[in-house]
C-alpha cells in the first residue's frame, strides 16, 4: 500500500499569526540556573486572604455548579458601584455587564461580536501581544499606528484619524500600558473620543491596569461625553487584586453590543468559575486597602528601577501605570532581541524584546517590576556588569 499523505488540517488564518515573541524568552530562561526574571507580567503577590478564603468558603458550603451566563448579579452590582464610585460611568448590571474568564475572553468576545471578514480594527502600538492575533482571530483586519516616547507613548488623534478607510470599524487601546507603562491623559483621551464621534468608530478600551496607577488618575474612556455608548470596557482582578491565576474579566458596554458579547460567551464558555466570581465579589467589597498596599509596593520598586535603568544609560522615561518600565537600548549598539538574549546568556537576567510588542517597540525592553525589591536591586547590578562590556 501506498504511502498517505495528509493535508495541513489547521486553517490559514491560524498559520498567519506568529508565535508569540515573549514565550521564547520564558522558555530559554526556565533551562536556565539563577535566573532573574524581568519578563512576567504578573503580580508576585499571593491572593489577599480574604479572597481566598471566599472562594475556599464558597467550595466547602458546595457552590460547585454554573452561574448565569452573564455572572452572579451580586458580582455585576458589585462591580457596577465600583465603576460609579471610581470613575462616575454607571452601567446596568442586567444588561450591561457580563463576567469573563479574565480580560482575555472579554477582549475574544468583543473582536468576536464587532468584526465583520475585512473590519479594520486600529491599534496603536507597542500594545499587548494578544491584540492583532485577536482581531485576525476573528476575522478582522489589524492597522496598527505607532506611538513615541517623545509623546510619552500616548497615542493621538490625529495619528489614529490618519489610519481611518471606509473599512476601520473600531479603535482597540490599551492603557495603563502594557509593555510600556504609559497612561493618557485627559487631553488625549479627549482627541481618541473626537475621532471616534467624527468617523463613528466604536473604541473597545482595555483598562486592566486602572488601579495601578501613580501620580496620576486613572479615566475611564466611556466616562468622557458622549462616549459611554460607543465604549466597551474592558477589566478584570488579575493585576488589581493579584487574582492572575482566578480567571476573571468583565466588560460593559451598551445593552445591544453586551448581547452579542454574551451570545458568544453562552456557545464558547457558559460560565466564569464559580469560585473566582465569588471571591471577586469580596475583592470588590473589601479590597481597597490591599490595592493600596501593593500599588504603593509596585511604586517603590518603580522609582527603584527606572532610576537604575538611567543611571545604566538606558534611557527611561517616567511610567505612571502597570508594572513595567521600558527604556531604550540604544546605549548598547544592539537591537532589542540580540540584547535580550545576550543578557538572559551573560547574565542571568530576563527581559522582553520591545518587538514582541510591535514594530514601534524596536530598540527597548520591557522589564516587568512585579517581582521582587532585592531581584530588582540585583538585577540592576547584573544590567550594570553588562552595560561594561557592551554599552
Amino acid at each position: 500500500m501506498g504511502v498517505s499523505i495528509m493535508r495541513d488540517f489547521t486553517s490559514q488564518r491560524v498559520r498567519s499569526i506568529p508565535p508569540s515573541g515573549i514565550r521564547r524568552f520564558f522558555d530559554i530562561a526556565a533551562t536556565m540556573q539563577d535566573v532573574i526574571s524581568l519578563g512576567i507580567g504578573e503580580p508576585d503577590f499571593v491572593t489577599p486572604q480574604p479572597f481566598l478564603d471566599a472562594g475556599i468558603r464558597s467550595l466547602q458550603e458546595g457552590h460547585t455548579h454554573y452561574t448565569s451566563n452573564s455572572g452572579i448579579l451580586e458580582l455585576r452590582q458589585s462591580l457596577s458601584n465600583h465603576l460609579h464610585r471610581k470613575y462616575g460611568v454607571r452601567y446596568d448590571p442586567e444588561t450591561e455587564i457580563l463576567i469573563s474568564v479574565g480580560v482575555s475572553e472579554a477582549l475574544y468576545l468583543t473582536l468576536s461580536a464587532v468584526c465583520d471578514p475585512g473590519d479594520e480594527i486600529i491599534i496603536p502600538e507597542p500594545c499587548f501581544v494578544a491584540y492583532a492575533p485577536e482581531v485576525t482571530l476573528a476575522g478582522g483586519k489589524a492597522i496598527t499606528i505607532p506611538t513615541y516616547v517623545k509623546d510619552e507613548f500616548q497615542v493621538t488623534g490625529a495619528t489614529i484619524e490618519s489610519a481611518i478607510t471606509e473599512k476601520t470599524k473600531a479603535i482597540l487601546i490599551g492603557y495603563p500600558n502594557n509593555p510600556t507603562g504609559a497612561v493618557m491623559t485627559r487631553e488625549k483621551l479627549l482627541e481618541v473620543a473626537a475621532v471616534a464621534q467624527k468617523y463613528d468608530l466604536l473604541v473597545i478600551s482595555d483598562e486592566i491596569y486602572d488601579q495601578l496607577v501613580y501620580g496620576f488618575d486613572h479615566i475611564c474612556l466611556a466616562s468622557l461625553p458622549r462616549m459611554r455608548d460607543r465604549t466597551v470596557t474592558l477589566g478584570g482582578f488579575s493585576k488589581n487584586y493579584a487574582m492572575t491565576g482566578w480567571r476573571i474579566g468583565y466588560a460593559a458596554a451598551p445593552p445591544d453590543i453586551l448581547a452579542a458579547l454574551r451570545k458568544i460567551h453562552q456557545y464558547t464558555i457558559m460560565s466564569a468559575p464559580t469560585t473566582a466570581q465569588i471571591a471577586a465579589i469580596v475583592a470588590l467589597e473589601e479590597g481597597d486597602s490591599f490595592v493600596e498596599d501593593m500599588r504603593s509596593e509596585y511604586d517603590h520598586r518603580r522609582k527603584l528601577i527606572v532610576g537604575g535603568l538611567n543611571q545604566l544609560g538606558l534611557s527611561t522615561f517616567e511610567p505612571r501605570g502597570a508594572f513595567y518600565a521600558f527604556p531604550s537600548i540604544s546605549a548598547s549598539g544592539m537591537d532589542d532581541s540580540t540584547f535580550a538574549e545576550a543578557l538572559l546568556q551573560e547574565e542571568r537576567v530576563a527581559v522582553v524584546p520591545g518587538s514582541a510588542f510591535g514594530e514601534s517597540g524596536s530598540g527597548f525592553v520591557r522589564c516587568s517590576y512585579a517581582t521582587a525589591y532585592e531581584k530588582i536591586e540585583e538585577a540592576l547590578r547584573r544590567i550594570e556588569r553588562f552595560m561594561k562590556r557592551h554599552g
